[in-house]
């Protein structure tokens, strides 16, 4: 009987998903997508972990990226130099970077975005830790 009720909510949340997503924007989306992965793996404690998993992955959406670094290029923000490679999961120093909002049409809440070695980064400001490079 459990398997069941937990094979019918991980059935409803695949076809759930995919509306949810698309009408969230960044970590909300990665949210939710997280959620139902974890779900279908793992039940109710997977959901849970995909669900925070998804959020810290979140971002923008692959079709904001292109319209997201056009507007970050014509504000002319200066780059940073680091010398590691910027990549997912990198730390930036706690000085010397400056952050800007991403503007609320991007629907990207928590995070803050950078310029660095000239590429676009989302960040999440308290940790400082590199969650999206903009393509």
């Amino acid at each position: 009987m459990r398997m069941s009720i937990l094979a019918a909510g991980a059935a409803l949340a695949l076809v759930a998903a995919p509306a949810l997503a698309q009408s969230q924007g960044g970590a909300a989306a990665g949210a939710t997508t997280g959620a139902v992965g974890g779900a279908i793996v793992g039940g109710p404690v997977g959901a849970v972990v995909g669900a925070g998993v998804g959020a810290v992955v979140g971002g923008l959406a692959a079709d904001q990226q292109p319209q997201f670094r056009q507007y970050v290029v014509t504000r002319n923000v200066p780059s940073y130099r680091y010398q590691e490679e910027v990549r997912v999961g990198s730390v930036l120093p706690q000085s010397g970077v400056t952050y800007y909002e991403v503007p609320a049409q991007y629907g990207v809440r928590d995070y803050r975005y950078t310029v660095v070695n000239d590429r676009v980064v989302l960040v999440d400001p308290r940790s400082h830790r590199v969650v999206q490079v903009i393509q």
